[in-house]
């Protein structure tokens, strides 16, 4: 995988101009208000993943949907502008056995000026430790490769290692994603991997709704974090469908907590399993 946006942010010069500056209080209030953002043109999956795998001898198909309504305005690294684009993304899960997985990606994209353009294809591999093991936490690991084109990615190749740890108390749930992403081919940044993670807390409100927060951070080279203004911070205030079978359903508004962080992405992600036996 995505947020990818996965988890996944394109960095943007630091403007310094005072009311750039006095405009990112905003999503801060929010935060200390609400215990409640997101990246540039990687937003194609903004997602914290679960640790189960897809049951054997089913498939989700799933579509996730990000609208970036305020973004970059200039390119960057020879990425275009993310102000005012739709990323959609075709995501199809199929359970192989009862503890590994395929998923594969379709990643489009809508930016005013530029068009509709199918921006590449990732292939993830993914396999959950087995209950027998008697781990008191969910535990699975997902490994993501594939091709983005140029204009649309710094990283036209890459590759994403995320392991996955989650846990359900009652109507509590949380899951964290340290993930770690590397380039395999760039003219922009080297193949030292960098440190993305993720993190949703999640409460059950309602029987078949669960509301809460996601957060989604790209902190850099592993060996050399970047500086703060220069990391990527965001934080998402979601929903979720809960106690369904067969459709999925993940929303939720995200705010850009550093200035080269996208100030304001909303995301949709629905889905529909089925099985085949």
């Amino acid at each position: 995988m995505i947020w990818r946006f996965n988890q996944k942010y394109i960095k943007e010069p630091m403007l310094q101009s005072d009311s750039r500056n006095k405009y990112y209080i905003i999503p801060l209030v929010i935060f200390l208000m609400l215990k409640g953002t997101a990246s540039a043109q990687n937003n194609y999956e903004i997602q914290v993943y679960a640790s189960p795998t897809q049951a054997k001898g089913s498939t989700m198909f799933e579509l996730h949907s990000n609208y970036t309504f305020n973004g970059s305005t200039e390119e960057v690294d020879g990425v275009i502008p993310s102000n005012h684009s739709l990323h959609e993304t075709v995501e199809i899960t199929t359970g192989i056995t009862p503890i590994f997985e395929t998923g594969v990606y379709l990643f489009t994209n809508y930016t005013p000026g530029y068009g509709y353009q199918i921006v590449g294809t990732h292939i993830r591999p993914r396999v959950m430790a087995p209950a027998e093991w008697g781990i008191p936490f969910g535990l699975s690991l997902s490994v993501e490769v594939g091709y983005q084109k140029p204009a649309y990615a710094n990283e036209t190749w890459s590759l994403e290692i995320r392991p996955i740890i989650d846990k359900q108390w009652g109507n509590f749930y949380a899951s964290f994603n340290p993930t770690f992403g590397v380039a395999l081919k760039s003219d922009y940044t080297n193949s030292v991997p960098s440190f993305e993670p993720n993190l949703k807390l999640s409460y059950n409100l309602l029987k078949n709704a669960a509301f809460g927060i996601e957060y989604y951070g790209d902190m850099g080279p592993v060996t050399n974090f970047d500086q703060g203004p220069q990391q990527n911070h965001a934080l998402f205030l979601v929903y979720d469908l809960q106690n369904n079978a067969r459709w999925e359903l993940n929303a939720g508004v995200g705010f850009g907590l550093t200035p080269s962080t996208d100030p304001l992405v909303v995301k949709i992600i629905l889905g529909r399993k089925v099985k085949w036996k």
